[in-house]
């Protein structure tokens, strides 16, 4: 079999596949119903377990699958997972991960799979009140399917859905579902074969086919197991091969000879009209007639002049395609004729059904005006004996008071979900801020263990190049200025070196007084920190002649680099500082204090890494062995500092400033490539 997800799955995007809790759904306080009362709510838990089942439903499905298949797939166990992870994630895609693990373990076998999970599901999760849902919609399974239609479609508009999923009944033994997701229309097939088996205790032959021209729908073809080219209707309902025979009129008086006239027709009906093949109106019940009678000589019969098809969505106005839809709720709004200006049930909606009459190939529509108390009655002109005595409208324009009582209540309701929603939504604003704060302070990995309230063991990095600087007389300059001035002259120096952190990608460490303290290497260690940090230390040098002091003096930095093994840690509970400790922290400060004014001292490890790697041209010139810290490491091999002059791309013209040798080096290294 075809692997399920071929057509959509490089575009898929992971979506929730838990379901709404029954809690969430507004109830009113005075309405007390039986535990084991039936309500709508059922309905919506009954059809969700099609068409977006909760983790731990899926969870039970493939435990149970599991168990059974272990033997025909053995790889089936990875699909198992721990429901505390649930618990942990409210919004973990399950779904998604299955799909996946099935594209990785067998995709041959995918589709065969996912329908026997769609069975499992049903089998284990359709018992109690959630089966008596999915049996109120029909006594057979045409009329499920058709009431699946029309359930679905009144709770997407109660729910305020706007998504494209739905059902289509389009005909006998068949349902057109649209869906984004692949992955749930294969599961579908299983718990549609499923219940099939449980409700009306048939097995049935599903076969699944998409509909040409869009992706997102899937057609369903229902035949039973033992007779497929019998009538699924005719075989499971035991209705009769010829379900419209003529019947003989006579002077019977028997009821099945009794006739009705149209007259009487219209007059019981007033809310109906028939149309024909071409949709031009061929009657219309006392209600319509009222309304349209004086018009239609002069702006013909067609229905569409008349009536706005607003329900079902994306209806396509043609006879085939409207009988079709006969199992959906219909919902109609009036049109004033052409060129008339005071038509009084202009926006009058009628809700109702459309009939295929098909011994005259005809469309019976059939409904009442979609109306909720007596201002609406009569602000679109009617009456209450425009309503006839058996529709139950009647009974909701006489307590509409009532109902707009509860209608008030839940737009209060709605209104009180909305500022709850505007609130969190500041909420995760806020939150957002905190989170951008705390990368603004620590490592990204760093960071986000704080935010989730993890403890932070100090860790050991090894080959981490440290850089250290400080402004030559930085003492001086103080005695002679403001404190404001001093803090702005700081500011705008070390605005250019947080801009040369960012680009470097190297981490900030500290900056007290007039010492700037950066490393490269503590979370996402390469091969090129000490050359990041070197062109670093190049450009702060650079920076330096675009600053001055107060009294016109230009900014000198003398600069220390070096490299080896740190320990790093957060300290501190109330202003936590991500610290820097070990041996190699104090050789980095003394190779800064051993350095001179607009001079970058760099130590013997960090030469041995600039060097280490062919492409890279660092001008360095040796000083005197005495220059070296006492305290560096005899063990590391001894030797001499060095002086970082200057820096030249091999392939770059040696004329061109610095800026553009080190950013030709950065492009060529987060490429992949070397400088």
């Amino acid at each position: 079999m075809a692997c399920p997800f071929f057509r959509r799955a490089d575009s898929l995007t992971r979506q929730p596949s838990v379901i709404v809790e029954p809690g969430t759904h507004w109830t009113l306080e005075d309405e007390e119903l039986a535990d084991d009362a039936l309500t709508l709510t059922h309905l919506q838990m009954a059809i969700q377990l099609l068409t977006a089942p909760s983790n731990d439903d899926l969870n039970t499905a493939v435990n149970s699958l599991v168990t059974k298949y272990r033997q025909s797939w053995p790889n089936i166990h990875k699909l198992k997972l721990d429901p505390n992870t649930f618990k942990s994630y409210s919004n973990y895609d399950y779904l998604g991960d299955i799909q996946e693990l099935l594209l990785e373990m067998d995709e041959a076998s995918a589709s065969e799979i996912l329908v026997l999970l769609g069975e499992e599901l049903i089998t284990c999760c359709c018992t109690g009140i959630i089966e008596r849902a999915f049996r109120c919609l029909g006594t057979d399974l045409q009329e499920f399917l058709g009431s699946l239609d029309g359930v679905y479609d009144v709770l997407k508009l109660q729910e305020d859905d706007v998504t494209d999923t739905g059902f289509v009944c389009a005909g006998e033994g068949e349902l057109i579902f649209t869906s984004e997701r692949p992955v749930i229309a294969w599961l579908l097939l299983g718990s549609l074969k499923a219940l099939t088996r449980m409700l009306y205790k048939v097995d049935v032959n599903i076969k699944i086919e998409p509909v040409e021209g869009d992706a997102r729908r899937y057609r369903y073809l229902f035949s039973l197991v033992k007779d497929s080219s019998a009538s699924l209707l005719e075989r499971i309902v035991g209705a009769p091969a010829k379900l419209h025979e003529t019947v003989q009129r006579s002077s019977s008086s028997n009821a099945a000879d009794l006739a009705i006239s149209s007259a009487s027709f219209c007059k019981m009906f007033p809310w109906h009209f028939i149309m024909n093949e071409k949709l031009e109106l061929v009657q219309l019940g006392r209600g319509f007639s009222k309304l349209y009678k004086p018009y239609l000589a002069d702006f013909g019969c067609l229905a569409t002049t008349y009536f706005d098809f607003k329900r079902p969505k994306g209806l396509n106005m043609k006879f085939r395609d409207i009988v079709r839809r006969t199992y959906t709720p219909f919902l109609i709004g009036l049109n004033s004729p052409p060129g008339v200006q005071d038509f009084s049930a202009i926006g009058l909606e009628i809700k109702g059904q459309m009939v295929h009459c098909p011994e005259s190939n005809s469309l019976l529509f059939i409904g009442s005006p979609f109306l909720d108390g007596l201002d609406g009655l009569t602000c679109n002109g009617l009456f209450i004996s425009d309503i006839p005595l058996h529709d139950a409208t009647r009974e909701v324009i006489l307590v509409g008071e009532q109902a707009r009582a509860q209608d008030g209540l839940r737009r209060r309701m709605d209104k009180l979900k909305s500022s709850i929603e505007e609130a969190n939504s500041a909420v995760t604003k806020e939150r957002k801020k905190n989170v951008s704060l705390l990368h603004l302070i620590f490592p990204a990995e760093i960071a986000e263990r704080l935010w989730l309230g993890a403890s932070i063991d100090a860790k050991t990095y090894p080959d981490v190049t440290i850089l250290f600087s400080d402004i030559v007389g930085f003492t001086s300059i103080c005695s002679r200025a403001t404190p404001f001035m001093v803090i702005s002259m700081l500011e705008g120096l070390y605005k250019d070196f947080d801009e040369f952190c960012d680009f470097f990608d190297v981490y900030k460490v500290e900056t007290i007084g007039d010492a700037y303290c950066v490393a490269s290497g503590l979370h996402r260690a390469s091969i090129y920190d000490a050359h990041k940090v070197a062109w670093m230390a190049l450009k702060m040098i650079d920076a330096c002649s675009k600053h001055i002091t107060h009294d016109g003096e230009q900014i000198k930095m003398r600069i220390g680099l070096h490299t080896g093994t740190v320990l790093a840690g957060v300290v501190g509970r109330k202003m936590p500082r991500y610290c820097l400790f070990g041996h190699n922290v104090t050789i980095a400060n003394k190779f800064e204090s051993g350095s001179e004014a607009l001079k970058i001292n760099v130590s013997p490890t960090t030469k041995n890494w600039l060097t280490k790697h062919e492409g890279f041209d660092f001008d360095l010139q040796p000083r005197d062995p005495s220059c070296l810290p006492k305290e560096f490491p005899k063990s590391n091999g001894g030797g001499t500092c060095y002086f970082l002059e200057g820096y030249r791309n091999p392939v770059l013209d040696s004329s061109l400033p610095l800026v553009e040798h080190i950013n030709a080096a950065m492009k060529r290294i987060s490429e992949g490539g070397n400088a």
